[in-house]
């Protein structure tokens, strides 16, 4: 299946990359996987979203999020390999939700990311979900990700 085409029928528009915020780049090639740095929400008019999931945010609001750095995962995967449909899987993500002490909703926070990749690839990956007390600038949700590649 071409994961081009396929982004497409889902109607999904892959946001543009930016530079990452500090001295690390967005995604490194080793072999046949590639390795996503951290990754921010972006919405489709170049918002970062910020805020705590259990106090300033819904699970849902945090999941919508956690969709957006999907994209923005395909989008870097896209600018270091050329051609997504180079891409065979995701290997393993690791979602970081930033969130209240109380909030246990973690996995369904992150599940709007891999409900996405397995709409994208077809099957499913490894994965974390975890809470974290703050993420870099506020943002809700941060995510990276190994990718098999060809």
């Amino acid at each position: 299946m071409s994961i081009s085409k396929r982004i497409s029928e889902l109607g999904l528009e892959l946001p543009a990359v930016k530079a990452p915020a500090a001295n690390y780049s967005n995604a490194v090639r080793v072999g046949n996987l590639v390795y996503c740095s951290g990754t921010v929400p972006v919405t489709p008019d170049g918002e970062i979203p910020k805020g705590k999931v259990g106090r300033d945010l819904t699970t849902e609001q945090g999941a919508a999020h956690a969709r957006f750095v999907a994209l923005h995962l395909l989008a870097i995967l896209k600018e270091e390999i050329g051609n997504l449909d180079r891409a065979k899987r995701v290997i393993k993500i690791l979602g970081m939700v930033n969130a209240t002490t109380d909030f246990t909703e973690h996995s369904k926070v992150i599940n709007g990311c891999s409900d996405l990749f397995e709409a994208v690839f077809g099957v499913k990956h490894a994965r974390s979900a975890v809470g974290m007390g703050s993420l870099p600038f506020g943002i809700s949700v941060e995510i990276e990700a190994i990718f098999e590649v060809e």
